[in-house]
């Protein structure tokens, strides 16, 4: 029977009666929230079994994506769009006296993930399930997340994140899928007929598998995001009123297990903490892959052909354990000869870099992976054997290439050479980034295998960062060009027409204010700023690091209070600068940068003689949620790493997907921001790549000289350690020291001249409200090529050799091997129809 409101509505209350044994006045918004997610969980149910079903009878192959975060973000709202139900629940709702939007604020975000790499995995996914593609994630199921951050006295404080507390409502237990992971013990050589490994007297943890349905648009295709729960062995935990100290040790047994999958990113500057997280990387990927291989034999396939079933695609090097994981289970437990398996693995395997700075290339000691995992200790080595005997047939007698290119050197197991040699393919995820590892980071890695490598553009979801989280904006589009571009995100060119129409523009200008005003209000009640919403919106929201320089913009925010307080009169258009993001828990300078920013704010939001013209908020425990909040509100994107080192980033496409202007460097997706969009549609500054890389490499800056010549930077930085602020000198002296006594080592001080001449641009910009509404319109209009669809048809195409529906596509790959595969697909000819029938330039 076809849905309709009448038939939700009396579903909705039955399911409420059902579950809470109370009338609907009774119930809270929080029974309210469980019982409408799980009616939608009826519905997904069937449509799940039945796209594993056709996955099944068609052979087709399959994608799993290991990944140690996904950052789902809250899932009612997604899965009642993909279901094509999201307005038919909200009338139902309204006519029952409740608001849908209510609902969606019960909803705790999922702990699953922290940043950029957790966010654009699950952007995959939901492009995966769009593209009817199969393929689904793998990762662990933390029982606190990251942590929740709370900001005390203007310091980041620590708190655990239960968000399991009231349970999580999209997940389906699998006990019956339970697989068994082993760490620790010996191993022993048998020798019969040829050679076995027999591992023993080693610990196990069952790894339980909770699944979560992952919901293409419309198109009944549900995928599957598998999350690990790490559970106790029920041999080990012994515990008798005889001896109390059994119980004791069994508990904290039981605990320690448990800790596998309780905290993502457990702080490893200590021994411990370096094996829980390794603990971690192996117990996704054993229990993963042990999950992927029975499923497959359960298919009735032969063994030898899984490579022509299964891709298995590695998101940076957390879980590039799986390799030496699938020799494992081949060898030992399917009994093949190491050619065999080694021919299997590398053709199933791809690997995703997200980065060139040398601290997040992974190593373990070579003694921790001997006492954790033994086994996969000697097939690592022989994999370690192989290469290096490979290298010296190409370069005899190289030792130094060599020793930088082997798998295990300097008693370290190298994780990103691990992966390299592993896997049949290595992809960047910026244009940019893919030429800096294959001229610099893994150079020689190219050379040795220059067809390994490749590009592929990061994309986000638009269905979620624009359709979803913005709907005055979709209505607009909707209206003005049809609602193609929602599964088609190249039709989005087509409102360049409307780039000088001054209708439409003063639509988009309504739409962004009245955003604007929900995010204003928010931080009003939530933190007691008033802000004023025809000021400039500049956010800054990101993870708290070093490169990604938030002490660039603090101090360029500084000196504009400085130039306030000299002359409240200034010229200036108001701004009201936005921050958000966490420091991890053992990165001393992130979190005094987030104390600085605090700091700061307290003074500037404080001072009445500079009339409100500059406003600081930083926003506590910063998640997808308040970034669904602060992204649509946002007039002007802080994209300002240290060139070279944001590998793509994936925020800048989101805030060009809702209007807001770069202000950005010459760096990861940027440069191709600017390529399509066009100079006149973006703010630049700033050092380029190769200019950093050069500084690095040869040196020459000495930020002494900028101290001593710049007296803006000289005024700003005796500020961090002169009794300007109200808090102890020696508070932000560890800042102060890092740029002037440790070299300044992402260049804040030697950009900060071209950052504040392009900050005066951006604020003349600003002042022509035509011109800026049209950049806003042209920045909206070419953020079609950023989107997941786009990046995960050419992964399929061109790394897992798959054909997936393919949806249209935009502008967006200079690959002709890519373009030419695409020669006569549906999307082809409609992209062309988009570009010629709306006369639409596209820049080189």
């Amino acid at each position: 029977m076809k849905l309709n409101k009448e038939l939700f509505k009396d579903q909705f209350l039955e399911k409420l009666m059902t579950m809470h044994v109370k009338s609907l006045e009774e119930t809270s918004n929080a029974e309210r929230y469980r019982t409408l997610s799980s009616l939608v969980r009826d519905y997904i149910s069937k449509k799940w079994i039945a796209s594993d079903q056709h996955y099944q009878q068609e052979g087709s192959k399959q994608v799993y994506y290991l990944s140690i975060e996904f950052l789902i973000g809250r899932m009612l709202g997604m899965n009642l769009l993909n279901l094509g139900i999201y307005d038919l629940c909200k009338e139902a709702l309204a006519e029952l006296g409740i608001s849908l939007d209510v609902l969606e604020k019960a909803e705790e975000d999922p702990g699953l993930g922290n940043g950029g790499l957790g966010r654009l995995a699950a952007c995959y996914l939901d492009s995966m399930a769009a593209e009817s593609l199969p393929g689904h994630g793998c990762s662990l199921r933390y029982r606190y997340g990251f942590f929740e951050q709370k900001i005390v006295n203007g310091y980041q404080v620590e708190v655990p994140d239960n968000w399991l507390d009231q349970g999580f409502p999209w997940e389906f237990k699998r006990s019956d899928q339970t697989v068994s992971v082993n760490f620790g013990g010996n191993i022993r050589v048998v020798s019969n007929d040829k050679l076995r490994y027999l591992h023993e007297n080693y610990d196990t943890v069952f790894a339980v598998p909770y699944d979560v349905p992952i919901l293409g648009y419309k198109n009944d295709t549900i995928n599957t995001l598998r999350i690990w729960s790490a559970e106790a062995s029920e041999e080990n935990f012994i515990c008798s009123t005889a001896d109390m100290l059994d119980c004791v040790t069994s508990m904290e047994y039981t605990k320690t297990v448990e800790s596998l999958s309780s905290v993502l990113y457990p702080d490893d500057s200590a021994y411990e903490g370096k094996v829980l997280r390794l603990k971690q990387h192996y117990f996704l990927v054993s229990a993963s892959l042990q999950s992927i291989i029975k499923n497959y034999k359960q298919r009735a396939l032969p063994l030898d052909h899984l490579a022509d079933y299964i891709a298995i695609h590695i998101n940076d090097t957390h879980p590039a354990l799986a390799i030496p994981e699938m020799m494992r289970i081949l060898i030992d437990v399917e009994e093949m000869g190491w050619d065999e398996a080694w021919k299997i693995t590398v053709n199933i395997f791809s690997y995703t870099n997200h980065t060139v700075l040398p601290e997040a290339l992974e190593k373990w000691p070579i003694d921790m992976i001997q006492n954790l995992l033994p086994r996969l200790y000697l097939i690592i080595n022989e994999m370690n054997e192989r290469f290096c005997h490979e290298l010296w047939n190409r370069y005899p007698g190289d030792w130094d290439k060599i020793r930088s290119m082997a798998i295990i050197s300097d008693h370290t197991i190298h994780m990103a050479n691990l992966a390299i040699v592993g896997s049949h393919s290595v992809n960047g995820v910026a244009q940019i980034h893919t030429e800096i590892l294959k001229t610099r980071v893994m150079n020689q890695f190219h050379q040795f295998y220059p067809t390994r490598f490749n590009n592929k553009t990061n994309g986000v979801a638009h269905r979620r960062w624009l359709l979803k989280i913005n709907p005055r904006l979709s209505s607009l589009l909707n209206e003005s060009i049809g609602s193609s571009w929602i599964s088609h995100p190249c039709d989005l060119l087509k409102i360049l027409k409307y780039a000088d129409d001054h209708v439409f523009q003063e639509k988009l200008a309504r739409i962004k204010r009245y955003n604007k005003s929900r995010l204003a209000e928010h931080i009003r009640d939530v933190q007691g700023i008033r802000i004023d919403v025809d000021s400039i919106f500049d956010s800054h929201i990101k993870r708290i690091h070093g490169y990604k320089r938030q002490t660039m913009n603090v101090f360029h925010i500084m000196h504009l209070y400085n130039l306030l307080r000299e002359n409240p009169d200034l010229d200036i258009i108001p701004r009201t600068f936005i921050f958000g993001g966490k420091a991890a828990p053992g990165y001393h300078l992130a979190k005094q940068t987030i104390k600085l920013i605090n700091t700061l704010a307290t003074v500037i939001n404080k001072d009445k003689s500079i009339r409100d013209k500059i406003k600081v908020v930083f926003i506590e425990n910063y998640n997808v949620t308040m970034a669904e909040l602060i992204i649509p509100a946002t007039n002007v994107s802080e994209q300002i790493p240290t060139a070279s080192q944001e590998a793509c980033g994936t925020g800048n496409m989101k805030f060009m997907m809702n209007g807001a202007i770069t202000i950005g460097t010459l760096d990861g997706a940027n440069i191709e921001i600017r390529n399509v969009v066009g100079d006149n549609n973006i703010v630049f500054f700033g050092l380029t790549a190769n200019e950093v890389l050069e500084l690095h490499e040869h040196g020459g800056y000495n930020p002494w000289d900028v101290y001593n010549k710049d007296e803006r930077i000289k005024t700003v930085l005796d500020q961090l350690i002169n009794g300007f602020f109200p808090v102890g000198t020696d508070e932000f002296k560890s800042l102060f020291e890092s740029f002037l006594y440790h070299n300044d080592q992402f260049f804040v001080l030697k950009d900060f001249a071209s950052y504040a001449d392009a900050q005066l641009r951006l604020d003349q910009q600003y002042r022509n409200r035509n011109q800026w509404l049209s950049m806003c319109v042209h920045n909206i209009a070419h953020s079609g090529k950023f989107s997941g669809d786009r990046t995960f048809t050419e992964y399929a195409m061109d790394v897992w050799n798959m054909n997936p529906t393919i949806s249209p596509q935009c502008y967006c790959s200079n690959d002709d091997k890519f373009t030419s595969r695409l020669h006569g697909c549906a999307f082809t000819s409609k992209l062309q129809q988009t570009i010629s029938s709306n006369n639409i330039h596209v820049p080189h």
